[in-house]
């Protein structure tokens, strides 16, 4: 059993999700922890970003769900061996349908992470509230919200803390925020500053010290397959995410 699930989640889109997700994870790992990340977004971009071809996997978590793969044979170890990937494609967008007529369809996540050894397993969640995202929140012990500085920032929160709220009364007692982290942060306007004070009036302490600022270098690295250790460890983006992780673990410990 790992000792942090944690789900990355918000059901906004370009929130910095995946980004999040990958760099988090990078850091954790070269910190020493053994890290998995597990793909849950039909759109694969945790599995790209990594550099891994979705197009030409022969297994995903996809098969893993429907007991058609052992977790552990499609699991993929990055050149940091603490890092690793149960990688997703497009293939993984027909599980929705498919989990609705099965028994216990919001644990099926659940049962594959369980019986996985790592000390920290990310689970980075499609931008939906659907079926897998529930699994996510059934398997996770906290979650971590993305939350970009922008006008529609606090748009949709609500919604998503009151499925938190549903998830711990009927599945996951113990779910708890781990904390909302403010992202695409642009330090030369005020409106990132405002949604920043926003978000720490409603959320108080769960709002990380650390922000994640708008960077050239931490949009590229994806597009290289890369973290942003890989591609450019010197960059404020990476700086920021360092920043983060050691928060984190703070946070946790």
């Amino acid at each position: 059993m790992a000792k942090n699930i944690i789900a990355v989640l918000n059901q906004k889109g370009g929130v910095g999700k995946t980004t999040t997700t990958l760099n988090l994870a990078a850091y954790l790992a070269k910190a020493g922890r053994s890290v998995l990340i597990c793909d849950l977004d039909p759109q694969g971009n945790s599995t790209s970003g990594l550099g891994i071809n979705k197009q030409e996997l022969d297994k995903t978590l996809y098969d893993v769900l429907f007991s058609r793969a052992e977790a552990t044979k499609v699991i993929q170890t990055l050149p940091d061996k603490n890092l690793n990937v149960l990688p997703a494609n497009a293939q993984l967008a027909g599980a929705e349908v498919e989990l609705v007529g099965l028994e216990h369809r919001e644990l099926k996540l659940k049962q594959v992470l369980d019986k996985l050894e790592y000390e920290y397993i990310l689970i980075d969640c499609p931008p939906s509230l659907g079926l897998l995202t529930i699994n996510a929140l059934t398997s996770a012990d906290s979650v971590l919200i993305p939350v970009q500085a922008e006008y529609y920032a606090l748009e949709g929160l609500s919604q998503l803390l009151s499925v938190i709220q549903e998830v711990r009364k009927a599945l996951n007692p113990n779910l708890n925020i781990l904390g909302v982290v403010v992202t695409l942060y642009d330090s030369r306007t005020s409106l990132s500053e405002q949604v920043k004070k926003e978000l720490e009036k409603y959320f108080s302490e769960k709002v990380f010290a650390t922000v994640i600022p708008r960077n050239v270098k931490l949009a590229e690295a994806p597009s290289f397959g890369r973290t942003i250790i890989e591609h450019d460890k010197w960059s404020k983006g990476a700086r920021a995410y360092k920043a983060l992780a050691k928060e984190l673990e703070k946070r946790l410990n």
